[in-house]
């Protein structure tokens, strides 16, 4: 009896990886306008749901969002979203139309498809033929994840001999802070704390004379913004959208703040 409830056990873990398995999370991006970038979306869910249709994967719903400048995935509210719902078993792959769509750095791409990888989440890519629920697909994946490590690696040698030679020449590393100036630093903290408004503070220095932290003739609102330790939201200097497709072509948008 023992071995029988055993057995049962297993094929109930076999059926529920199985059921897991067989759901999809997809990902789409565009580096197009807002005006445009709703058609595009559409566009690239339409293939993901085809895409998915063909492998019998069922789509649980797909997000879609203006791709940053930056190539950090913590740039990508919608890739962080699907990307927690790959983690926390909703399903068990995630679909995009191709690996552009999720970064264009190559070490950013890498540490994606290793944290894929390591959870035994599935990654299809139509466009690249790429899908490592196939021993081939795996294998491409290694490669990458590998290319991204040489890759990275490669930046830091650049960039550990780039500063060992300004050090040598005697050149200061990196760029000037407010804190290195710290009379300057209290002096706009205390216009702060009497009420001054930045464009106020930024014309008061500016008819004193005082460059900016960079070395700059003019103050400006946002530089003493930042002098001031004020910091925008990530989303401020970009609108991202995210677009869901549930089921069978239901489209919804959802304003990422």
């Amino acid at each position: 009896m023992e071995i029988r409830r055993q057995l049962e056990s297993h094929s109930r873990h076999r059926e529920g990886h199985a059921a897991l398995s067989a759901k999809a999370v997809g990902y789409a991006s565009c580096a197009l306008p807002r005006s445009a970038a709703a058609a595009e979306l559409r566009e690239q869910a339409e293939i993901i749901t085809y895409e998915c249709k063909v492998r019998g994967l069922e789509v649980l719903e797909v997000a879609g969002e203006q791709a940053p400048r930056a190539g950090r995935v913590s740039a990508r509210p919608g890739l962080e979203y699907a990307l927690d719902r790959l983690d926390s078993g909703a399903a068990g792959a995630l679909v995009v139309v191709e690996l552009s769509r999720l970064t264009h750095s190559v070490v950013e791409l890498g540490k994606t498809i290793q944290w894929l990888l390591d959870r035994g989440v599935r990654l299809i890519a139509s466009a690249d033929s790429l899908d490592t629920g196939t021993e081939s697909g795996r294998c491409a994946a290694q490669l990458l994840v590998t290319v991204s490590q040489w890759e990275r690696t490669r930046i830091s040698e650049r960039t550990r001999h780039g500063l060992e030679l300004a050090r040598m020449n005697g050149r200061t590393v990196g760029r000037p802070a407010v804190a290195d100036n710290p009379d300057l630093s209290q002096r706009i903290a205390a216009m702060r704390a009497e009420g001054m408004t930045l464009q106020a503070i930024a014309d008061q220095l500016n008819a004193e004379g005082v460059p900016t932290v960079r070395g700059g003739a003019k103050w400006r609102h946002s530089s003493v913004q930042a002098a001031a330790g004020y910091r925008r939201g990530e989303q401020s200097a970009r609108e991202s959208v995210l677009s869901r497709t549930v089921g069978a072509g239901e489209h919804r948008a959802v304003e990422v703040k």
